[in-house]
């Protein structure tokens, strides 16, 4: 089902944190040069003439208008080996970042619509991810993520699509523009995954209302809220987060470039916190959103004062709400342990 970590080696004082990534699209981490080069590769005419002028493009004004050039640069993304270098130019940054296991979220919807078979997005990425542990030290897992502004229909058929390739999913979620399309309209679909064995998680609270979250939590069964920022709105349903530990893989750089904070100095993060409620930090699309992993740690300690102890709190809230065996979480948590501030 997924790969194993190796070894972890003794953390020192110059490296990243140790930390999981538990809230990352594998189309996000798509820069301009690989989007480039792989457009050449396969014959593909991008919307735009260089790699700068992608990058000026990266000011958007909401969700929408992210996905619109997200979904433009995905064309180039053909081949199986085109899939395989996708995921190995993440995980080489990843481990520079202080990633130890990624949970990498795929929208095999996203591409079959384009002609390209599930299965070659599935067995691309397997052919990285099978050599994360040892070319990168990073164990990792596979979530299928539905699109919610698809319709329920095309979920069921992506899902039994999906059915040969399950030993290499560990979960299914629920991404794409939030507004207008609440977890509700996916719960026939959650409830195979859950039969099937599957771990379920999905986008709520970012864009979205409260509500979204509880219906994320009582109609598709949830572990975990991605996002879930506007989750503060609503005191009752703090207190359900917080007594029932459910994680929420917030995205801080994420939240400023579609202006769900307007403010980096202004994120709800410390606030969470303190409600008790049990946060990781990730990067979500990073290629767009300004920063990797560790670029997320270090521009919430900057902007929101963040003290060392947080920032641990932080990475082992990243392990503690991964997909993990016990014994290798608490592997994990150790490294977190003996990191020197």
């Amino acid at each position: 089902m997924a790969s194993s970590p190796s070894s972890p080696s003794a953390a020192t004082a110059h490296e990243p944190l140790p930390k999981a990534e538990l809230h990352l699209h594998i189309e996000g981490t798509l820069e301009p040069e690989l989007a480039f080069a792989l457009a050449a590769r396969n014959g593909v005419e991008l919307p735009y003439a260089t790699e700068d002028e992608v990058r000026r493009a990266y000011s958007f004004a909401d969700l929408q208008s992210f996905l619109n050039l997200y979904y433009a640069l995905m064309a180039v993304l053909r081949t199986e080996d085109d899939f395989a270098d996708l995921a190995h130019a993440y995980l080489a940054r990843a481990k520079e970042q202080g990633v130890r296991h990624a949970e990498i979220f795929f929208d095999p919807q996203a591409h079959t619509a384009r002609g390209v078979p599930i299965g070659t997005v599935i067995n691309g990425l397997a052919r990285a991810l099978d050599r994360a542990p040892e070319t990168y030290g990073i164990s990792t897992r596979l979530i299928m993520c539905f699109l919610r502004d698809e319709s329920a229909g095309s979920a069921l058929t992506t899902f039994e699509a999906a059915r040969p390739y399950f030993d290499r999913i560990t979960a299914v979620g629920l991404d794409s523009a939030e507004v207008g399309h609440p977890p509700s309209k996916f719960k026939e679909v959650f409830a195979l995954a859950r039969e099937a064995g599957l771990k379920c998680v999905a986008h709520a609270g970012e864009e979205g209302p409260p509500a979204y979250v509880w219906e994320a939590l009582d109609v598709l069964g949830v572990d975990r809220i991605d996002h879930g920022v506007r989750s503060l709105e609503d005191e009752r349903l703090v207190a359900r987060l917080v007594a029932d530990q459910v994680p929420l893989t917030v995205c801080p750089l994420s939240n400023v470039r579609l202006r769900v904070i307007d403010d980096l100095a202004d994120h709800p993060l410390p606030a969470m916190l303190d409600a008790g409620l049990l946060v990781t930090v990730n990067s979500d699309d990073p290629a767009y959103f300004g920063g990797y992993a560790d670029d997320n740690f270090t521009a919430v300690r900057d902007a929101l004062g963040l003290d060392p102890d947080t920032l641990r709190t932080l990475a082992r809230n990243s392990f503690r709400a991964s997909f993990l065996d016990e014994a290798t979480r608490e592997r994990y948590l150790r490294e977190v342990d003996a990191h020197q501030a």
